[in-house]
């Protein structure tokens, strides 16, 4: 993988960007996101943040090599510490690491979002942390993917700032809001996974001498709630 050609993950990450925008990739390691995009003529400006000292230098000789340097600048930073409200930063991508992690690099960096920019996020695990995170602050999800690449389930969740808080449900937070009405395969995919994992875990609770009641009527509650959203057509046809 290069700056010309990227893994189908962030090939779908790079469709969220717009047309002539100003990014902050954060954790960016290799900066194929964005060598992609300026070679691609996708963004006028580009920061390809890591704050670990061998992703950097693997960035500043990716973008070496692609000759992008008057278009993507490399810096050595924790999160959103990489960027300046004067760079004038309107779309910040955050893709590879926990959900959690985002959520930390979001909060920590707060204020580097001052100008609203959209957020393109790519958590790994802790999606629901992720969309939390966003009602909180005033994030409204407008766009969501799921793909499965080499054995690996990824979500994409693609937000914009909005003034009036954008409330989710329990299940919307817990499924993603698009994705559930969707349902697509690799979405069934993805929770029948933990339908089998939740089975394997009840079995074992069962063969307790003492079962622990409390954790299996949990584990019921699960299945009930997931077993639904596999199975509630309705969600297809909302508007």
């Amino acid at each position: 993988m290069d700056g010309n050609k990227l893994s189908y993950r962030l090939q779908k990450v790079a469709e969220y960007v717009p047309a002539d925008s100003r990014l902050a990739d954060i954790g960016s390691d290799h900066a194929y996101l964005p060598a992609y995009l300026a070679l691609k003529g996708k963004i006028n400006f580009g920061i390809a943040g890591e704050v670990v000292k061998g992703p950097f230098q693997n960035a500043q000789n990716e973008i070496k090599k692609e000759n992008l340097q008057e278009i993507v600048d490399v810096r050595l930073a924790d999160g959103l510490a990489a960027v300046e409200l004067s760079d004038e930063i309107n779309v910040v991508t955050i893709c590879g690491m926990g959900g959690p992690l985002i959520c930390q690099i979001l909060e920590e960096g707060k204020a580097k979002l001052a100008n609203h920019p959209r957020l393109v996020l790519q958590p790994n695990v802790g999606e629901k942390n992720v969309r939390e995170w966003l009602v909180a602050n005033n994030y409204q999800i407008i766009a969501e993917d799921i793909l499965e690449e080499d054995r690996h389930i990824y979500e994409i969740i693609v937000a914009e700032f909005v003034d009036a808080k954008a409330e989710l449900t329990a299940k919307e937070l817990e499924f993603g809001p698009y994705l559930m009405k969707e349902k697509n395969e690799v979405f069934k995919h993805k929770w029948q996974k933990e339908l089998d994992k939740i089975e394997t875990v009840r079995v074992q609770l069962e063969k307790a001498k003492e079962k622990p009641v409390a954790k299996l009527e949990y584990l019921d509650e699960q299945v009930k709630l997931i077993e639904g959203v596999l199975n509630d057509e309705s969600y297809r046809y909302c508007k």
